[in-house]
């Protein structure tokens, strides 16, 4: 599917020439593989079911597929994008490698101690995740380093032979390693390292100093053990799609999406594959602030609905809400504090079990849950037609009409409407037709208000509104939602991209090449120094030169820096930009004070303050999307259509269904209506209306009595 106009240039009649590079783009989902081909100023997509054995496999097939279509060599792509959740969904369902942890003696239970809280304080039967590392495999070292970076107690090489011992007896085939204070001397954790490689030289390691330099051992520990855990599954994977392109003739540079919204070089994707774990929706925040940007919208909530899943991002002034602390895992849907953490860069977002594979049930006490289960790709939706037997989200929606039989998946799959009918039927409450299209109304009410709950949730952690906001709504079933989610949270409207199917992927196509370095260096105002300050600067500055060199030649890079700073005394930092060019104490407070009183409103003025970590981050810059101009004049939608009954929650109304190839800037629907487009369906409701921009997007608003 081309998702601009505009034919390539043609020379004779037999002879295409491509002026503009051609770049690949690949998203791996928990359900869908997306693909897309940008030559030039258009773009060509696939969206396949997810071959979970193979991954690799459903992203050749659709490569080799939009290759084939668009008659072009292989050899002419430039670039190959990639993000996935796959190191995401290893560490959910536990199939990771078998992995130990090297650590301090006396420290080996940091990991399953965690922060020794109550995230649910009534909850007497809580439920914690387990840790990744069982504790007969967390085996002691005797070392010891001050937070100084101190020798303290010299590294005994006979408790290390001793541990090496236990890993090849118990088949270990990732190592974690993890001293206290490595973060501020690593010597022991590399000399264990040289160790460990020279008796086993094929087992896998991640040194905390490397992985994870901060404060913070229980945070450390926790994501070195979990880029362990994932990284020989990862690197398996990703060298081994590398090498089947290279076999298909692509040799171009393949770069890797992390978790922040920047590319990475696949050596560095590999060695850190902790960074990958949301990539794939970090992919589709970077849309959603392009498109934020294009259209000079302030305030913007990104909604990423897909198989699996449902990501929330607040997006202000252009740029997605970032942190460094994410957790996975989570076995509480809101609760912050009940997943795994870990410490990297990435774009804050929340994520719950709510996509249209979401599996719906009735309790035992009638009440219907939706997600987090889900059917996936197998066997996926029973209206997939594949086996699935339990009812989705996906199945609610066909059975109210919100999808089309001709425009189903693009034509590539068949909608098999009487096995969504049987799985609702079957599972929910009743067994006549009108419970049928009631129990279908209440699978999606119930997932709208997951989503609503999730998104309020998620912006009061913040100190933010939702009420205020654009909802830029992407993935394969945003589209159908977004209408309702509008109504829900009071959002101004929904803008709904070209392309809205495939987003993340084409969020890639949109990323700056970047790589964040941290170093902990602890630091009281009062006591400023500015010369080291400015070492440690520097020597993050190499690392991320280092890497940024191999990922892309010379262009132009913006630098940027932060430092993590607190009230002496406070439990936890702030993150609060630098100016490089004055690393002077009273900058540094200044800046400080402006970001506390935006977060909290008021100043502790008599109190000291503390540096906890520093960040550099380095990234090519972006070229900005065009303004909009004015907008279109508004012309009533008369053209081609089809008509189809869709259930409504004031009752059964028919709908116009319009492809949305054929809708031009100006164009006015009014709904009851759907347009229809190969990887999604945007819901019109009764008392909506929509209107297409001059960037072909769809505006989705409340019509105005």
């Amino acid at each position: 599917m081309s998702l601009a106009v505009g034919p390539l240039i043609q020379v004779a009649a037999t002879t295409t020439i491509y002026i503009l590079r051609n770049r690949l783009a690949i998203d791996i989902g928990g359900t869908f593989t997306d693909v897309v081909l940008e030559c030039g100023d258009e773009q060509f997509t696939r969206k396949l079911l997810t071959s979970h054995d193979q991954p690799a496999d459903a992203v050749l097939r659709g490569i080799q597929d939009l290759i084939s279509e668009q008659d072009i060599p292989t050899d002419s792509i430039s670039l190959v994008l990639h993000g996935t959740t796959l190191a995401t969904n290893a560490i959910i369902e536990r199939r990771g490698a078998r992995t130990a942890l090297l650590t301090t003696e006396g420290h080996r239970d940091v990991i399953a101690m965690a922060f020794e809280n109550r995230f649910e304080q009534y909850d007497v039967n809580i439920e914690r995740p387990e840790p990744l590392i069982p504790r007969y495999l967390r085996i002691p070292v005797h070392e010891r380093m001050s937070s100084e970076g101190v020798t303290l107690r010299t590294l005994d090489e006979g408790s290390v032979r001793t541990a090496i011992e236990t890993l090849q007896n118990e088949g270990v085939e990732s190592v974690a390693i993890g001293f206290l204070h490595s973060y501020s001397n690593g010597a022991h954790e590399e000399a264990v390292a040289e160790l460990v490689a020279a008796a086993m030289p094929d087992v896998s390691l991640s040194l905390s100093s490397q992985v994870c330099p901060e404060i913070r051992e229980y945070e450390r520990f926790s994501t070195t053990c979990a880029n362990a855990y994932v990284l020989p599954v990862m690197s398996t994977y990703l060298n081994d799609l590398a090498q089947r392109l290279i076999g298909m003739g692509i040799r171009s540079p393949f770069l890797v999406m992390t978790s922040n919204g920047g590319l990475t070089t696949l050596a560095t994707a590999v060695k850190f594959p902790i960074r990958l774990v949301e990539s794939g929706p970090a992919g589709g925040a970077v849309l959603a602030a392009w498109k934020a940007r294009q259209l000079d919208v302030a305030k913007a909530l990104s909604f990423d609905m897909g198989g699996t899943t449902a990501k929330i991002c607040m997006i202000d002034d252009g740029k997605p809400l970032r942190s460094r602390a994410f957790e996975v895992d989570r076995r509480y849907r809101f609760k912050k504090g009940s997943g795994l953490p870990v410490r990297i860069p990435v774009i804050e977002m929340v994520e719950i079990g709510a996509g249209g594979g979401s599996i719906a049930q009735v309790d035992q006490l009638k009440r219907i849950r939706v997600g987090p289960e889900s059917a996936g790709s197998d066997p996926g939706p029973a209206c997939y037609g594949l086996g699935g037997e339990l009812p989705t989200v996906t199945d609610a929606d066909a059975v109210m009409g919100r999808l089309e039989a001709v425009r189903f998946a693009g034509g590539q799959m068949a909608l098999d409407l009487d096995s969504a009918k049987t799985a609702i039927t079957i599972h929910m409450f009743g067994t006549e037709r009108s419970d049928l299209h009631e129990s279908a109304l209440a699978i999606s009410e119930v997932v709208d208000e997951n989503m609503t709950s999730a998104a309020r949730g998620h912006a009061s952690e913040w100190g933010k509104t939702v009420s205020d906001r654009v909802l830029i709504a992407y993935g394969g079933a945003a589209p159908i939602h977004a209408a309702r989610l509008v109504s829900k949270l009071n959002c101004d409207y929904a803008l709904i991209p070209v392309g809205a199917g495939v987003g993340s992927a084409l969020g890639f196509l949109r990323s700056p090449i970047a790589y964040e370095v941290v170093h902990s260096k602890y630091m009281r105002l009062s006591r400023y120094e500015r010369a080291v300050v400015e070492n440690v600067i520097a020597t993050m500055r190499i690392e991320a030169d280092d890497v940024m060199s191999s990922a892309v030649q010379k262009t132009e890079v913006h630098v940027s820096a932060t430092a993590y700073m607190r009230y002496v005394g406070q439990g936890y930092e702030i993150s609060v930009p630098l100016n490089l060019d004055d690393l002077s104490a009273e900058k540094l407070r200044s800046n400080f004070e402006n970001a506390y009183e935006t977060l909290y409103g008021r100043l502790l003025p008599k109190s000291d303050i503390e540096v906890m970590s520093w960040t550099l981050t380095l990234a090519t810059v972006s070229e900005e999307p065009p303004r909009l101009s004015d907008d279109p004049d508004v012309d009533r939608y008369n053209g081609t259509h089809r008509e189809q009954s869709v259930i409504e929650l004031e009752g059964e109304e028919l709908a116009r269904c319009v492809d949305r190839e054929n809708l031009r800037p100006g164009h006015h629907v009014l709904g009851p209506a759907l347009i229809s487009e190969q990887h999604t369906t945007t819901l019109v409701p009764s008392g909506f209306e929509l209107i297409v921009n001059e960037a072909y997007d769809l505006i989705l608003r409340r019509r105005v009595a």
